[in-house]
């Protein structure tokens, strides 16, 4: 009898749970932990012997886990711990140093996405277009610099699922300039980082691989009825606040029609960006396609959501992966990857 791969999915929890912990009431909840609730039912669905482990800011329950269920693969769901956003990199970086494969990029490609500027200067240097942008660290001097023109936003440099990004980011001053760095500063207590507004439309590119990469079918967000004088941006109340969506008309769609020669185009450049950053598994980028039909990337996605009702499991579907071998791959991905 063949062997049942031993998965360890792990994710971060807003409260310490204990090992064994089974989260059958958090699972129940369609508003609460939807995605790994999604994925857990997809590793079953594989077949694969299962265990769930919550992290919140204890990583003794992981190396004893580790040591006791000594699992075949780790499913890495861990996108914050103890409340910081840039510590997901450290979960791969221990991962990497127990020995144990795990599913997604690594420390180094974690790392790389949640540093927006770090990202950009690795794209810059390979060619492939990015706004201009300058980072704004805390206790120094904030000013504009002549790179930059107006219209820009103005994001916090180390935050993901938008965070920190409202319809008051984008400023087109310099007295707007100076004062969205310093409430990221002060308010905050984060590092920021300014770019050019670019006009254009905002898609969603998910890549998947390591040798061979394959682009799946772009989505878009499309910003419906929000005034003509409010910039088209993806704030966090256009992504998470169902209510302001459904007031609005914004919702997330597949691509409509693109210029001649567009996708070919889009799918070159998220490639080339892909190998620039070194990135493995699977990556979303978020892009913006100018009317002039230039690509360019706003920020790599390092470990996107992995939801059903998701960017890049709807991408998949429609590329013909089912939600259940969509994660399979991911596990075998990982299996196959050498540290």
């Amino acid at each position: 009898m063949k062997k049942r791969l031993k998965v360890l999915l792990i994710f971060n929890t807003p409260y310490l749970t204990p090992r064994g912990y089974d989260f059958k009431e958090e699972f129940s909840d369609e508003d609460n932990m939807y995605t790994e609730n999604d994925v857990h039912k997809a590793l079953l669905a594989n077949g694969y012997e299962v265990r769930l482990l919550g992290l919140f800011n204890d990583i003794v329950p992981l190396l004893e886990e580790c040591r006791e269920f000594q699992p075949d693969v780790i499913f890495n769901m861990v996108e914050v711990f103890a409340n910081k956003t840039h510590l997901d990199k450290n979960i791969g970086a221990l991962l990497e140093l127990i020995g144990i494969p795990y599913t997604g990029t690594h420390a180094d490609g974690l790392f790389i996405c949640n540093n927006k500027a770090l990202s950009k200067k690795i794209l810059r240097f390979h060619r492939i277009r990015v706004a201009r942008f300058h980072a704004f660290y805390r206790g120094h001097k904030i000013w504009r610099p002549r790179t930059i023109k107006l219209p820009a936003i103005i994001k916090p440099l180390a935050e993901e699922a938008s965070r920190g990004i409202s319809q008051a980011s984008i400023v087109d001053s310099d007295e707007a300039f100076k004062d969205r760095i310093k409430f990221i500063h002060e308010n905050m207590k984060l590092d920021a980082i300014a770019e050019e507004y670019i006009v254009g439309r905002e898609l969603y590119v998910t890549v998947m691989g390591d040798k061979r990469l394959t682009v799946l079918p772009p989505r878009e967000i499309k910003f419906g009825q929000l005034p003509e004088d409010e910039p088209r941006i993806a704030t966090y109340k256009a992504k998470w606040d169902e209510d302001y969506r459904e007031r609005w008309g914004i919702k997330s769609t597949f691509a409509g029609k693109l210029p001649d020669g567009a996708l070919a185009n889009i799918e070159d450049v998220c490639k080339r960006a892909y190998r620039a950053l070194n990135m493995h598994s699977y990556i979303r980028f978020d892009i913006r396609l100018t009317p002039q039909g230039q690509v360019s990337i706003i920020e790599p996605n390092a470990n996107p959501c992995l939801a059903r009702i998701d960017e890049m499991a709807q991408s998949a579907e429609k590329h013909g992966i089912a939600y259940p071998q969509l994660i399979r791959k991911i596990v075998m991905m990982a299996l196959a990857r050498k540290f």
